[in-house]
């Protein structure tokens, strides 16, 4: 990656935001994140809430980080709301990357049908939901970061031209 694009992690988890379970998920992406090259400006954990992560997406699309990284919320539980959160903050939906992501993740289990990932854009800011699961999150990363650098710069005012240099 020749540019260093800003990242964000937000953490969605009512226990770990109450402190009754650590959180493994986060750091892990973080990790991620760092090691494909991105500059981790901000990292959060919230409870489970539509409003609440809203508010949390909005405040890193307003301060310009050019990709938020959610993780927890996008399974059936009642509480598993990241993705109607993420689509309520996006402008513009990018469905491609989820679908990729339980693509892949389909050729490691058959639960990857029931994830309800989601992907959008705000402004200039990319947001992309990950598993809580720190396996199904790294696997599902893995799945579409090489992609995610080409978007950013895309979004961020870069070349166009998606035919150059696509596998």
């Amino acid at each position: 990656m020749n540019k260093v694009f800003t990242a964000a992690v937000i953490t969605v988890s009512d226990r770990c935001a109450a402190g009754e379970r650590e959180d493994l998920g986060g750091p892990l992406v973080r990790a991620l994140l760092e090691e494909a090259g991105f500059e981790v400006a901000y990292a959060s954990v919230v409870p489970d809430g539509i409003e609440g992560i809203k508010a949390e997406l909005i405040r890193c699309a307003d301060e310009d980080i050019a990709l938020v990284v959610t993780t927890g919320g996008t399974g059936f539980a009642p509480r598993d709301v990241t993705p109607e959160a993420t689509a309520a903050a996006c402008e513009r939906l990018a469905p491609g990357i989820p679908e990729a992501m339980r693509a892949a993740s389909l050729k490691v289990t058959d639960r990857a049908m029931l994830s309800r990932l989601a992907a959008g854009i705000r402004g200039r800011t990319l947001i992309v939901n990950l598993p809580g699961s720190p396996k199904a999150a790294r696997e599902n990363f893995d799945a579409v970061a090489p992609a995610l650098v080409h978007g950013l710069e895309m979004l961020r005012g870069g070349a166009a031209d998606c035919a150059a240099d696509a596998k």
